[in-house]
């Protein structure tokens, strides 16, 4: 007869074998859980066992149970400003409670982590609490950011987070598109644009809010939050601030992204600024605006939203197990997310999580590429473009706020710089969307790195590649209609898919089925 010795984990001691095993310690603000140590009949003590107590239900919201569930310990977890890539023995830094966007010498800034701190716990102990906080309703760790907090705003208050469990977005086995047209058996799409408001923006945006969010709390000077946008983060803007009450200012460029794109913010109460100019002088306006008002900047200048961000990467290791992939695709514009990926794997790989990183690959549409020619030169002087129209409208960016950080990674990580043209990422799109995806456009230009990058064989057909896909496909149908349609001017669609028109007449419909499944099918 089995027997079984009981004991609460709450009473255990921070340095027992058992807290380092199981990620339920009262530190990390976990939820009770029961350690059963079942015996065999012969005495010998078998592996430990975890059951959650639940509570029973009440009427609580699940903010009120994060409430009732929070622990007084002391939280060991800290972060702050200081300015990105300082120089050894720069004291300069600054509280995250504080308003302030760029270094003294106007330089970017980042996020810094107490990285001794969280260095107290092994690598294990964080594997087993990140995934044990997966697919569970537990505010805030219901989400795929949030998940991760004590590595992204580890001092705000559960009350303060403005979540839309985000994150957690599908990786995709793309085992037919690799197959067929690259001859791979292990490539994967990250879904990222699965998500609240359709894009990978709302990995940052939920940071971002939420500190605004503690900030009129403790009565700050914030009347608003605003930003320049190309489509995406003012989507995810808008629907933040409207989720938590708090006004939202958005500058867009006028007639240069998607209805579908430019109808979130209206719908979500933002107050919007359609302005003639392209996502460049959209930005610098709004950062004169933020320098004169008491509007909180949201774009991608703030360090903040990283945070979030990189949080993806960190989610693609443990999707698979804490394996690490060789290679991850993310295409560029702005460029803060090349670096929110390297950051993430990077402190997964220094607090002993995995034992190396991917080499990255950023992809650019030709028309707005200068990250690509600053690569192509050597890392040389940099220098800004004008960029062209391209219908990869997110990334149509000449001058990127994030450039430095995007050398920084791509250094870092052996990492490469390639581009795509109007027809390859269209092409590469519409191939995609052939084996079972709806991609956007800017994963059409992430795949087309990938087809020359595996054409001149840097990527073998072995290597585990992830392409990160930015935003939904619904968000892009009029670029996919008019390529179906063969309406884009001096562009072959050689993939396009019209549908075809036939009479209501049973002999006019057997006919075309007979030419398009071909006699020889029909025979077998």
């Amino acid at each position: 007869m089995a027997s079984s010795c009981l004991s609460f984990n709450a009473s255990v001691s921070p340095n027992h074998d058992l807290f380092r095993r199981h990620p339920s310690s009262p530190l990390l603000r976990h939820r009770p859980v029961l350690v059963s140590c079942t015996s065999s009949a012969d005495g010998n003590t078998t592996t430990p066992i975890e059951t959650v107590v639940k509570p029973r239900r009440t009427e609580n919201t699940i903010r009120d149970d994060a409430r009732l569930q929070r622990s007084t310990a002391a939280n060991p977890f800290s972060a702050r400003y200081v300015p990105f890539n300082a120089p050894p023995g720069s004291s300069e830094h600054y509280s995250l409670d504080e308003i302030v966007y760029r270094s003294r010498s106007g330089g970017l800034l980042d996020v810094e982590h107490d990285m001794e701190a969280l260095k107290r716990f092994d690598g294990a102990y964080w594997r087993d609490l990140f995934d044990s906080r997966v697919g569970k309703s537990t505010w805030p760790y219901g989400s795929g950011v949030w998940s991760k907090k004590e590595w992204v705003l580890p001092e705000i208050d559960d009350d303060d987070i403005v979540s839309a469990f985000e994150g957690n977005s599908n990786l995709f086995w793309a085992e037919r598109f690799g197959k067929k047209f690259l001859g791979m058996n292990d490539l994967w799409v990250k879904h990222c644009g699965i998500s609240h408001t359709g894009s990978f923006k709302d990995l940052g945006m939920t940071v971002l809010v939420s500190q605004v969010n503690r900030l009129r709390k403790m009565k700050r000077p914030v009347v608003g939050v605003g930003c320049a946008s190309t489509g995406d983060t003012s989507a995810a803007l808008s629907a933040y601030c409207a989720s938590a009450g708090i006004p939202s200012i958005v500058f867009l460029p006028a007639n240069k992204i998607s209805m579908a794109q430019l109808v979130q913010p209206i719908a979500n109460g933002a107050f919007v600024l359609s302005i003639d100019t392209d996502f460049d002088g959209c930005m610098k306006l709004i950062r004169e605006i933020t320098a004169e008002l008491p509007i909180y900047l949201a774009n991608s200048l703030n360090s903040l939203r990283l945070e979030g961000q990189k949080t993806a990467a960190i989610e693609i290791l443990q999707q698979f197990d804490w394996q690490v992939p060789d290679w991850v695709i993310v295409p560029g514009g702005n460029l803060g997310n090349i670096y929110a990926f390297y950051k993430g794997f990077k402190m997964c790989q220094e607090l002993g999580l995995v034992d190396r990183i991917p080499r990255m690959v950023c992809a650019q549409a030709a028309n707005a590429n200068p990250l690509y020619l600053h690569y192509k030169s050597g890392w040389k002087d940099f220098k800004p473009m004008t960029a062209s129209t391209t219908f990869a409208s997110a990334i149509q960016i000449g001058d990127p706020v994030s450039i430095d950080r995007a050398v920084y990674a791509l250094k870092k990580c052996d990492g490469i710089v390639e581009e795509a043209t109007e027809e390859e990422l269209m092409d590469a799109m519409a191939q995609a969307d052939s084996t079972g995806m709806f991609i956007c456009p800017h994963t059409g230009v992430a795949l087309t790195a990938l087809f020359k990058l595996r054409n001149r064989g840097v990527i073998a057909p072995t290597d585990r590649t992830v392409v990160v896909s930015t935003a939904h496909g619904l968000k892009f149908t009029q670029s996919k209609i008019d390529y179906h349609s063969k309406a884009i001017p001096d562009m072959a669609c050689r993939f396009s898919n019209p549908p075809v028109e036939v009479k209501a007449d049973f002999g006019a419909v057997m006919d075309v089925l007979k030419s398009y499944l071909g006699s020889q099918t029909l025979r077998s």
